[in-house]
C-alpha cells in the first residue's frame, strides 16, 4: 500500500500506455498529452492495456519515483477508455491501488461551515 498525503493532486491516465516506458518518458508523456507539469508533486497513475498493471509516476524534490505494480489474480478497475485524466481522492487512489473498486466510494459529504454564535 501507498499512502499520499493529504492535498496531493492524483491523476488517472484514462488511455492506456506503452508499459515499456520508463520514468522520464512517462514524464515526458505527462508534460505532452496530459498537459501536466510531471515536477509538480501530482501523482500521475499510468494504465496497460491489461487490467493488471499500474504504474504511478511521481516526483518528491529529490528526483522521480516510479512505482510499478502487477496484480497476481483479478485485476485493476478501471474507467472508461477515453481521453484526459480523471482526478482521484487519497481514498479512491488507496482502494484503486488495492484492487478494489474506487467507484464504490462516492463523493465524500460536505459538511456545512459552521456559523458564528450571535
Amino acid at each position: 500500500m501507498i499512502s499520499v498525503p493529504a492535498g496531493v493532486r492524483i491523476l488517472l491516465a484514462a488511455q492506456p500506455v506503452d508499459f515499456r516506458r520508463g520514468a522520464h518518458a512517462l514524464a515526458a508523456l505527462a508534460a505532452e498529452a496530459l498537459g501536466e507539469d510531471p515536477f509538480s508533486g501530482t501523482v500521475l497513475v499510468f494504465r496497460a492495456k491489461r487490467s493488471d498493471r499500474v504504474k504511478i509516476l511521481l516526483w518528491d524534490a529529490s528526483g522521480l519515483v516510479l512505482v510499478w505494480k502487477q496484480m497476481q489474480e483479478g485485476g485493476f478497475v478501471w474507467p472508461p477508455v477515453t481521453d484526459g485524466v480523471v482526478r482521484l481522492s487519497a481514498a479512491e487512489f488507496s482502494a484503486l491501488f488495492d484492487g478494489l473498486d474506487w467507484r464504490r466510494l462516492g463523493t465524500p459529504r460536505r459538511v456545512p461551515r459552521p456559523s458564528a454564535a450571535a
